[in-house]
């Protein structure tokens, strides 16, 4: 399975949940919960907003990277974007943002 198909049965999934609704975020295809994104996808990645005392490494994440949208200014505080080499753990990724979110 690709990135953007593991991101759709994600979306899919958590869809059926009352309050998450697809979205946009950046552009990005994104999935929301009352209006606030919590997960969207980028660049072959993913991307969630696990809160700041999240730690990547405590899943077997090794690789990931702050959401840096802005040339001037600092990387947005606690959202991850994970590579498509873990997709395997994107929908409890999704769980717990959206979890957080709500």
């Amino acid at each position: 399975m690709n990135a953007r198909n593991k991101f759709e049965e994600i979306r899919t999934l958590l869809s059926s949940q009352e309050g998450i609704s697809p979205g946009k975020m950046m552009s990005s295809e994104a999935i929301r919960c009352n209006d606030k994104v919590f997960a969207f996808f980028h660049n072959e990645m993913m991307t969630f907003k696990l809160g700041s005392g999240f730690d990547p490494s405590d899943m077997g994440i090794d690789e990931w990277f702050p959401l840096s949208p802005f040339k001037t200014k600092p990387p947005l505080k606690g959202w991850y974007m994970i590579p498509e080499e873990y997709m395997d753990k994107w929908p409890q990724l999704a769980e717990m943002a959206f979890l957080k979110i709500r």
